[in-house]
């Protein structure tokens, strides 16, 4: 049987930058929650999908600055700390609730074997399977044509806000010399943070911004990824279901709607080429932009009638206090924490399987509609952060598995990577796509609203600082080129987009302005020592041991116009 279309599976994965900025509850435990609950596991899933010989595809994005923490040799040392540390609440958790005969808590105890076989298993995997090398472990699955990595800008900068290309271009340009580094490669395909965009405009200096379908061609990055309403027109469909911190964050604002974008013909069902959009003809460049399927994705990403909010899956909110380790399951709509019943494992593998044959059937009835519709092979492409599955939605991993294995079955559906789709099937059409984001309004709002509006003077001042500064030294003594380019990396952790999204969520709100005022202190102190000829070595090499990032750094980017 003749496949009728294809699935594209892009998981987005990022974390900001913690390393020696804090633990629990904020800071590396980020990294060491997403290792254990996230990345372990799919990566367990995937090596077991090869073992079967399942040809499964999926597109993964990393960003540089998740790279450099996943390899660094503290971040890890403070990984293993945490899984033991874990391991031993478990079996304190078993001591708890042990009883030699029928007691209420004979199904916690029951549990609690279970948490402390699942992270000993986690623990196994890690050192003995991958060696304590994630990275590697993806990369090799890329090499064997499992996996399209992606890559992103470099410390996940809203590029869209961005005062200067020149910072830009310095975003970009330290992702691929990172990307090279830890993949061996060159990257081909780029997820843009937050899925935001901008076409070229004349800013108020009169300078023209070219539009990033510009830069990207001139980077060879030939391929990016927006949100359905920037292909299609319209507004945005409601995130206040979201699973995770899109539905908070929807939940504490009056969000304004963005303008409606002019409806079009176009769909997320086909690719298309990015027009110029600072040529009045929309030229096509040869770069490409795919829009995720709402309908589909929203099957993940809704916590109201999507899968994770099923009753039968374990409760992301409630935590033991012995040793805040999850006990319960959803148990139903709108049921506060101190009613939820305790979890079965037995009764969510059950809805893992029900839901994956779901989510195939669903895709399937898709794309023979298109196929009815337009006679052409038609694209289903999801995205989703790597961290809803497993960490968000603990069943997701098991759940993502099983699409992966029963898509593979389906001969009306190929399961493709972005590129193989591309290769085998090019765009048709060219597209000039309008400003916009995956954010709530489908706009900036996220990032630019009342609550973190006082962030960006500060960040576009730093911008045309260190731009100066890298104009400016053309030659610079060794110790000058260090400080160089440790200023460039507390800009780029200053860009770091997560610090207006935990203010916004309400996640980490005092945190996040703490790290914020940190890096743009960091900054001005070392541009300062530059612009004065008086660097001083000693805070320098404390400043570079501890925001220890991008070794390939080269402060001359910034100058690059």
């Amino acid at each position: 049987m003749t496949a009728i279309g294809a699935l594209t599976v892009i998981l987005h994965t990022h974390l900001p930058y913690v390393r020696l900025a804090g633990r629990w509850p904020h800071g590396e435990e980020w990294i060491h929650e997403a290792l254990s609950e996230s990345y372990i596991p799919l990566l367990r899933s995937f090596y077991q999908l090869r073992a079967e010989g399942v040809p499964f595809r999926l597109t993964i994005s990393f960003t540089p600055v998740l790279c450099e923490q996943l390899s660094d040799p503290l971040v890890l040392e403070h990984f293993e700390t945490y899984l033991s540390e874990r391991i031993a609440a478990a079996k304190r958790d078993i001591a708890l609730f042990a009883t030699d005969g029928p007691h209420p808590n004979g199904h916690l105890y029951y549990l609690a074997h279970n948490h402390k076989e699942w992270l000993q298993g986690v623990r196994q995997a890690y050192e003995q399977q991958f060696k304590r090398d994630i990275v590697g472990a993806f990369r090799l699955l890329q090499d064997e044509g499992y996996l399209e990595i992606a890559t992103s800008a470099a410390t996940h900068a809203y590029l869209p806000l961005l005062a200067e290309d020149g910072t830009l271009r310095a975003q970009l340009q330290a992702a691929i010399a990172n990307y090279e580094r830890h993949f061996g490669r060159r990257p081909r395909s780029i997820w843009l943070p937050e899925c935001g965009y901008r076409p070229a405009f004349v800013d108020d200096e009169g300078r023209l911004r070219q539009g990033f379908e510009a830069l990207l061609q001139e980077l060879g990055l030939t391929l990016f990824f927006a949100e359905a309403h920037t292909i299609s027109g319209g507004r945005q469909p409601d995130l206040s279901d979201s699973v995770g911190p899109y539905g908070s964050m929807a939940r504490r604002y009056v969000i304004p709607p963005s303008p409606e974008l002019p409806a079009r013909a176009a769909s997320t069902f086909q690719a298309y080429w990015v027009g110029d959009s600072a040529d009045p003809q929309g030229k096509a460049t040869q770069v490409t932009v795919i829009g995720r399927n709402w309908q589909v994705g929203q099957q993940v990403w809704s916590s109201e009638w999507g899968y994770p909010g099923d009753f039968d899956y374990r409760e992301f909110h409630k935590r033991a206090a012995s040793s805040g380790l999850p006990y319960w399951r959803v148990t139903g709509a709108n049921v506060p924490l101190d009613a939820k019943d305790v979890y079965h494992p037995d009764w969510a593998a059950c809805k893992v399987e029900q839901h994956a044959e779901h989510y195939i059937h669903l895709i399937g009835d898709l794309l023979r509609d298109q196929q009815q519709q337009t006679q052409r092979y038609s694209l289903v492409a999801v995205s989703y952060d790597t961290e809803l599955f497993g960490h968000w939605w603990f069943e997701g991993v098991a759940w993502l598995e099983q699409v992966l294995r029963l898509v593979a079955t389906v001969p009306q559906i190929d399961m493709l990577t972005a590129h193989e789709y591309l290769a085998l099937h090019p765009p048709q059409q060219t597209l000039q796509l309008p400003e916009s984001s995956w954010g709530a309004g489908g706009s900036h709002f996220t990032w630019d609203n009342p609550q973190v509006r006082w962030m960006w003077p500060p960040i576009h001042q730093a911008e045309a600082r260190m731009v100066a500064l890298a104009r400016r030294f053309s030659d610079p003594a060794p110790l000058e080129r260090q400080a160089l380019n440790q200023a460039a990396r507390e800009l780029f952790l200053l860009l770091c987009s997560d610090w207006q999204f935990l203010i916004t969520t309400g996640q980490a709100r005092e945190y996040a302005s703490q790290r914020f005022q940190q890096h743009l202190e960091r900054f001005e102190a070392l541009a300062e020592q530059l612009e004065r000829g008086q660097i001083h070595a000693d805070e320098l090499a404390r400043l570079m041991e501890q925001d220890k990032l991008l070794p390939e750094m080269d402060y001359r980017w910034f100058a690059e116009s």
